[in-house]
């Protein structure tokens, strides 16, 4: 996953048949595209002082929503969610170390800021131009690839995702059968260094096809009978065994031996298995990420990882109810990959991808919602909750899917997805519930700094609002028409 969003001269060499002169228009174009996708918003300065947010309705996410609520940070870190009485009786008691800022909030809500669990923000910029998408690397086995170092900070699609309160993402590799490491940034930042909250989570990975199936456009596979779809499954499976077996065999070797020779790619993996130092807990860092939809993809992957003590998050999972005591059994979540998506089969109701949250929730499963559109829209993921809540799941946990769920299963939930003392201070201010689409965002912070909300759109908006304006500024009034006139 190379950090040029052009093409490199290796592969440019690989394409004799095209002329030279198209080749260099090419990579003009793409590379005029790059320079027209240059975010020119400000970022944010560290937090210079103590901030209090007083007189709104706060919602911790954690806890029940407070009226007249108090939230006040210091240092990029929450120091305190009470009410105004609490924190009047406090003020009485401390000196603060710095003028203190104080946001009359009256009449708005608080939240924490929303998380995208899955996403592909800041390595796509326009999905049908091949030079400005950085999500996949060659080769269908790449563990040691980590999404964040490919991440353009610059990205227009970041300032417009934050303005609809998405302040924090998971962004994954795509490609092959393992794909990479996924990551968790933070939307603001001058680097990748300065966006990055977790470099690496654990492995995504795509679970192969575990039964034959029939194309309604090609049929039986493809063009596949059953017998050859069943060998090419054998095949694939015993490729994901060797796969692991390998990774594992290197892990417990350089867990005996930390001087034996270093292999990048088995290293990249090394985080999800389980620590063979008992100082470690015993319990993998990272978890397997595992793209699937079937219910035998679902049951075949969570069998495959339980048994090697390999913690595994479903992203998809279409079928996850049907195989709900199984995920609950060894506690797998799911991440939803949207709701306004299309029904799986023929037969199904209409709603179904909309229910499917209020399913999961029914079944006691975990999970969390991304939104699983073009990356362009990725502001649209409180909308994606909305229509879950709008299809039997309760509001609340609706809410939770985009904020504390998200940061639990990408494993961030000890600084991030709720309003509680010692979390990050990522938070929203707005003047309505953010699943509504009338909603407002009027204030964000990023870890206690203030976010300037404006973007393309906005700019955009701002600059032929003008022209209006002066196009009404200088149009003769009705009585000099008449002088005219005469």
């Amino acid at each position: 996953m190379p950090s040029c969003t052009l093409p490199c001269l290796s592969s440019l060499s690989r394409s004799p048949r095209r002329p030279l002169r198209w080749v260099v228009l090419s990579v003009l174009a793409g590379a005029a595209t790059v320079a027209g996708a240059q975010d020119l918003t400000p970022k944010a300065p560290a937090q210079a002082g103590p901030i209090v947010i007083v007189g709104a309705t706060v919602h911790p996410v954690s806890g029940p929503a407070i009226e007249d609520g108090v939230v006040w940070f210091d240092g990029g870190v929450i120091a305190g969610v009470s009410t105004a009485a609490e924190f009047r009786d406090l003020e009485t008691r401390v000196r603060w170390r710095a003028p203190l800022t104080r946001v009359d909030a009256g009449g708005k809500h608080v939240y924490p800021g929303l998380i995208a669990p899955y996403s592909q923000l800041g390595l796509t910029e326009i999905q049908s131009i091949q030079q400005t998408v950085d999500t996949s690397e060659a080769g269908g086995v790449s563990p040691e690839v980590r999404a964040v170092v490919a991440v353009n900070p610059d990205s227009t699609l970041l300032p417009v995702t934050r303005s609809n309160g998405v302040l924090t993402a998971g962004v994954f590799p795509t490609g092959g059968t393992v794909s990479g490491q996924p990551s968790v940034i933070r939307l603001d930042g001058w680097t990748t260094p300065e966006m990055t909250v977790e470099e690496s989570i654990g492995i995504v990975m795509r679970w192969p096809n575990v039964r034959p199936f029939e194309s309604r456009f090609f049929g039986r596979g493809e063009g596949q009978s059953d017998e050859e779809q069943a060998k090419a499954i054998r095949r694939n499976l015993d490729e994901v065994e060797r796969i692991f077996d390998t990774a594992a065999a290197y892990a417990a070797a350089k867990a005996a031996d930390p001087a034996a020779p270093t292999d990048l790619r088995w290293e990249g993996m090394r985080s999800v298995f389980p620590a063979r130092d008992a100082a470690a807990g015993g319990a993998p860092a990272g978890r397997l990420y595992v793209l699937a939809q079937d219910v035998d993809q679902i049951t075949s992957a969570v069998a495959f990882a339980t048994a090697r003590g390999i913690r595994v998050v479903i992203v998809g999972g279409r079928d996850a109810p049907m195989c709900a005591e199984l995920l609950k059994r060894h506690e797998v979540p799911v991440i939803v990959l949207g709701t306004h998506v299309l029904p799986r089969r023929d037969d199904a109701g209409y709603d179904e991808p909309y229910t499917l949250p209020a399913r999961l929730e029914a079944a006691g499963i975990a999970f969390a919602i991304a939104n699983n559109d073009d990356t362009a829209h990725e502001r649209n993921l409180p909308y994606s909750a909305a229509m879950a809540a709008a299809h039997g799941l309760d509001r609340e946990r609706a809410l939770r899917a985009v904020t504390l769920s998200a940061a639990e299963v990408l494993g961030v939930a000890d600084r991030l997805g709720s309003l509680e003392v010692g979390k990050s201070a990522t938070l929203l201010v707005t003047d309505g519930d953010p699943l509504a689409v009338t909603t407002k965002v009027e204030r964000a912070y990023i870890d206690g700094r203030a976010i300037d909300l404006s973007n393309k759109q906005t700019k955009l908006a701002e600059k032929y609002r003008g022209r209006y304006r002066d196009a009404a500024a200088t149009k003769p009034r009705s009585g000099q028409d008449a002088d005219e006139r005469r």
